[in-house]
């Protein structure tokens, strides 16, 4: 019985130290914050998505129409955050033993297969525009596009104001749009005045190609968190290297890092320590371990402590 328990102890989990009640109130602050604001961007963003569908008919753009296919795809993923949001904070239970977190990737997919479908809509008609032009309202497009900075503008800011990756992403998305519809604004300028009717079409492509561009990248990041890829923002082999620098720790093996959703970092190893070293020494290592995995970026880190006698299946894994 007694070696059985000296085993056990040889085994043991690291697991992330418990926040105190001000740190969870200031996280649950901040999660009804970052809620509150991706709220507000979602309901300007459709309000103004319905007003350029309608702008972007009457002043018969490609151009405009493009992007208020962008901004309906924001919507989509503005409106998809904040279910998200909320449904990533539940506490992890017996179906999801890690948690909900990676529920926020499946906004980003669903937005990215909406937009890939529309993106390939609007090239097909503006690539008809080239063969038949047609008139277009310059000055409505000059009114819509200083609508749309103004619009985009407000709702990027409000974001930015927010401390969470989430609404980070959210408002580089709508600076970009901020962008955009800078461009639109020339273009009606320069329509207006040469009576060029190509702006109009050459402008709805370059949008739409830049959107697609924008949509791979985000399908390849979805792709490889969900193929659970190292995350770019950890180094593994310096981490193994921090540890084996750690005085009585012989040798790290079996080491696996993963992300839930692009921020939460998962961990695990096994950590070789000497045959003859104490349990108080045992505890100082893995002190100095949780330090070095929070240097790291990690949240979640379980790390299984063994001796050099000790036989391991995984070891050459």
């Amino acid at each position: 019985m007694q070696r059985e328990n000296e085993n056990n102890k040889k085994k043991s989990n690291l697991k992330s130290t418990p926040h105190s009640s001000h740190d969870h109130d200031a996280l649950h602050h901040a999660h009804h914050r970052a809620v509150k604001n991706i709220q507000f961007a979602f309901a300007l963003n459709l309000a103004f998505t319905i007003f350029e569908i309608a702008g972007g008919l009457l002043t018969n753009s490609m151009a405009v129409l493009s992007d208020a296919l962008h901004d309906l795809g924001d919507s989509l993923t503005l409106g998809l955050s904040i279910v998200m949001e909320k449904i990533s904070h539940r506490k992890r239970d017996r179906i999801f033993s890690y948690g909900y977190r990676r529920f926020s990737l499946l906004a980003a997919f669903v937005s990215g297969l909406v937009l890939v479908a529309g993106s390939a809509l609007i090239l097909f008609f503006a690539a008809e525009r080239f063969t038949q032009p047609a008139q277009v309202h310059a000055d409505g497009m000059i009114v819509m596009a200083i609508v749309g900075i103004v619009f985009n503008g407000i709702a990027a800011l409000r974001l930015r104001s927010g401390r969470s990756m989430n609404e980070s992403f959210l408002a580089w998305h709508l600076l970009e749009d901020v962008l955009g519809w800078t461009a639109i604004l020339v273009g009606g300028i320069l329509m207006h005045f040469l009576r060029i009717s190509w702006i109009d079409p050459a402008l709805s492509i370059l949008f739409t190609l830049f959107t697609l561009f924008n949509v791979i990248k985000i399908f390849k990041r979805t792709t490889m968190i969900f193929l659970q890829s190292v995350p770019l923002s950890v180094d593994v082999h310096t981490l193994e290297k921090s540890l084996m620098s750690l005085k009585g720790i012989q040798s790290v093996h079996d080491t696996h890092l993963w992300t839930m959703d692009g921020e939460y970092n998962i961990f695990t190893t096994h950590v070789v320590v000497g045959a003859s070293l104490p349990e108080k020494s045992i505890k100082n290592i893995k002190s100095q371990v949780r330090s070095i995995i929070h240097e790291h970026s990690i949240q979640h880190a379980t790390i299984e402590i063994e001796r050099p006698d000790e036989a391991c299946d995984l070891k050459n894994c």
